[in-house]
């Protein structure tokens, strides 16, 4: 699609929030080697989105400006670049771009083949474009406790914050399959929609209980998958069983300096701060958990891709219940 352009988002310096992305004519890119050329179809935002933005990572990302931010596309492929024997122009795909990289945001984007997986008719676009960064997010905290998505592991006692963003929505229902009891923390707005999705106990986090994240049925918890920002390790301890875990999935420092504490003093109970490490595989095993109606996605709202700044704009607030979806 040599010569020819689309429209874009685009911010051109740190900070400035939804108000300083600029909608852009700019021309399509092309798929060089192991890459396809996406007509992008839906999109979601990211909480690491905004952080980027607002200078998170500086001076490391962007690696330059103006740069198009979003990594989690579904769409149509267009074109192929060299070396693509798995795909071909017509495939309905979903992929996770680098997050590096971005170029989510716009009319087009070019993907690598690496994580680039098929999308069944029977999983929408909306629901594809939820998956990759939120959905790995969780699929990775309960691989990382050893549970089995069959139902066939042992059950054990699991605390999930923050339930209803995009991350907490997919991890109750993962638990679920896993034969997790759940206790769920979330805004009192949130308790039916949480329960809804599976969770066995509902926690506003506002109330006094909740905030102190005791279970109602006095059960101590095996693992916390803490999806929140802001509580402390006094809060989470005493909660935890003798050999407890929390798995934090937004760590920042004070969680890296909690994990070294626990490893320099021996403690029994255990902060693990994890990153995204998951890859093309798991997400294809989502995709068919979606297909077999076995996972959805929570979705907060639907914006049209001229109204992407809403959208940025609606995922900023912290109060989203599930994903921030934008349309093409």
């Amino acid at each position: 699609m040599a010569g020819k352009t689309m429209h874009a988002f685009q911010y051109k310096s740190y900070g400035g929030g939804a108000a300083s992305l600029e909608y852009v004519e700019i021309p399509i890119p092309s798929p060089k080697n192991d890459e396809v050329l996406i007509k992008v179809e839906a999109a979601s935002i990211n909480p690491a989105d905004w952080k980027i933005q607002s200078g998170i990572l500086r001076p490391f990302l962007p690696p330059k400006f103006p740069f198009i931010p979003v990594t989690d596309i579904t769409g149509e492929i267009v074109e192929i670049g060299s070396g693509v024997n798995s795909f071909k122009a017509g495939d309905k795909v979903l992929c996770k771009l680098k997050f590096w990289k971005g170029c989510g945001l716009a009319e087009y984007a070019v993907a690598p083949v690496s994580f680039t997986v098929h999308r069944p008719p029977e999983v929408s676009p909306v629901e594809a474009a939820g998956l990759p960064i939120a959905a790995l997010t969780a699929l990775h905290a309960l691989k990382y406790i050893g549970t089995k998505f069959d139902g066939t592991g042992k059950s054990a006692n699991i605390l999930i914050t923050a339930a209803s963003g995009g991350v907490g929505s997919y991890a109750v229902q993962l638990a679920k399959l896993g034969n997790l009891h759940v206790t769920a923390t979330c805004g009192a707005r949130n308790l039916e929609l949480v329960k809804n999705l599976g969770a066995d106990e509902v926690l506003d986090y506002k109330t006094t209980e909740g905030a102190s994240l005791r279970s109602p049925s006095g059960k101590q918890y095996d693992y916390i998958i803490n999806c929140a920002c802001g509580t402390g390790w006094s809060t989470f301890e005493p909660n935890l069983s003798a050999e407890g875990k929390v798995i934090d999935v937004a760590p920042g420092l004070q969680s890296f300096l909690t994990s070294l504490l626990n490893l320099v003093t021996f403690s029994r109970k255990k902060l693990v701060p994890i990153s995204l490490a998951l890859g093309k595989e798991d997400l294809k095993f989502l995709v068919e958990l979606v297909k077999e109606g076995k996972l959805k996605t929570v979705v907060d709202s639907r914006h049209p891709f001229e109204k992407a700044d809403e959208a940025w704009a609606k995922s900023m607030d912290g109060h989203a219940s599930g994903k921030v979806i934008i349309e093409m």
